[in-house]
């Protein structure tokens, strides 16, 4: 299995075509929420992505600030169903935030997070910056991280 990291210019047609596949097989089908998953923030986000078989098995979207919020952000985070609870998404966040602060040279990061995964986020440094509210009909917190140099 190979990680990439790609912006979207740089991604062939297949490979964005494998993204959208499953990003919508978890959070439409999977996570039954009806939702615009294609929201235009793609173009200007890189896309950082581990590929078996031809298969996307895990993936994450990373926006440079200014995109969805002020600070840098994660996004559309996810591992295939058949991958999970191997460490994929450790590998994979672990991977996130170091490219946007390593690459992007950002010192904050801000995410919107499923609530049932605050404990995982908050392993990476991640605090709770809002309350438990529901998006989509899920329950949904804000979280930041800021790395002090």
């Amino acid at each position: 299995m190979t990680w990439y990291i790609k912006r979207f210019d740089e991604l062939t047609s297949l490979e964005m075509y494998r993204i959208l596949q499953e990003r919508t097989a978890i959070f439409v089908v999977e996570q039954n929420c009806p939702y615009q998953e294609v929201d235009g923030k793609d173009l200007a986000s890189y896309h950082l992505y581990k590929e078996e078989n031809g298969e996307i098995v895990a993936y994450s979207r990373l926006l440079p600030a200014g995109i969805a919020y002020t600070e840098a952000s994660i996004g559309r985070v996810i591992v295939k169903r058949e991958y999970r609870g191997k460490g994929l998404a450790q590998e994979l966040f672990r991977k996130s935030v170091e490219f946007i602060q390593n690459e992007l040279k950002e010192d904050k990061i801000k995410i919107q997070a499923q609530h049932y995964l605050e404990k995982f986020y908050n392993s990476y440094g991640f605090e709770p910056i809002s309350d438990v509210y529901l998006e989509d009909d899920i329950p949904h917190i804000d979280m930041m991280r800021i790395t002090t140099t």
